[in-house]
């Protein structure tokens, strides 16, 4: 399904209360926000979207959020929204950087010559040719926000001494990476064997977080990652003790120490687990 770009003023922004989008973004992770279009476009939910900021020059212009369209085009009721007769979509904003933060014509033009990123006026959604689609992902895990762990301590609340900072590469937030390193390894920790699924439930599947095999100082801009080989899974308690040194503990690491404590990596058998073991048994002419 093809991406789109939705094309915005400064003006328009400002009147939505942009500033106070990014409030609300940074403290939920969502924003869910109507968009007007002025026309009924070829649009299905879950359409990749990418938020262009249109000023009168360079300065005023740039790639400033991202998110998804989450519902077909619609019509407001008539009387309930100026411009009703309009067409409209819901679209769910993840990720939107302040107004002066956005990413510069100057560096999108340089990764994607042909592309409309300066200057006012336009159509309010464009349809993404399929090949600048990853380009705009990789210059978003490089140029956008940084992604915030929610476990991580509060400024301010600790003195300086008594906390330490983890670098985590782009890579391990990269959205792509992830579900490929997920599909590949599963979601339960590659150290210890905790699965955030079993514990509390299928709405917590996704608390895993994705730890870099390779400590990423060691990776050049050019590096092609390899989600499957570069990326495990790993959960909180393990990934913290991992950046515990400089370079990070390894996965087999982590397993000795755990089993140098007396805790040893397993999970729970099943009958399906059990029922093959008697099977096998029988087939050796063990004993049942």
């Amino acid at each position: 399904m093809a991406a789109v770009i939705l094309r915005c003023s400064a003006d328009r922004l400002l009147r939505r209360n942009y500033p106070g989008l990014v409030g609300r973004l940074a403290d939920s992770g969502r924003f869910l926000d109507r968009w007007r279009l002025g026309f009924c476009p070829d649009l299905q939910p879950g359409t990749e979207a990418w938020l262009l900021l249109q000023g009168t020059n360079d300065a005023g212009s740039g790639l400033i959020g991202h998110g998804w369209i989450s519902s077909a085009p619609y019509q407001a009721a008539a009387g309930s929204v100026p411009g009703a007769t309009d067409w409209f979509v819901a679209v769910v904003f993840d990720a939107v950087l302040p107004l002066g933060e956005q990413i510069r014509p100057g560096t999108l033009g340089a990764a994607i010559p042909d592309g409309c990123w300066a200057g006012a006026g336009g159509p309010p959604l464009v349809t993404v040719p399929p090949s600048y689609e990853p380009v705009l992902r990789r210059l978003w895990r490089d140029y956008g926000p940084a992604a915030v762990d929610p476990a991580e301590v509060a400024a301010g609340t600790l003195p300086p001494e008594a906390t330490s900072a983890v670098l985590v590469n782009r890579w391990e937030r990269d959205g792509d990476a992830r579900r490929a390193c997920l599909a590949f390894h599963g979601t339960s920790c590659a150290a210890c064997g905790f699965s955030f699924e079993s514990a509390y439930g299928e709405l917590a599947a996704d608390a895993i977080a994705i730890h870099h095999v390779v400590p990423p100082a060691m990776l050049d801009s050019g590096y092609q990652l390899d989600p499957i080989a570069d990326l495990v899974p790993l959960c909180r308690n393990c990934h913290a003790v991992a950046h515990g040194t400089n370079p990070p503990r390894t996965i087999p690491e982590l397993r000795d120490m755990m089993s140098g404590a007396g805790h040893i990596r397993g999970r729970v058998v099943s009958d399906a687990d059990l029922r093959a073991q008697e099977d096998a048994r029988r087939i050796l002419g063990g004993p049942a």
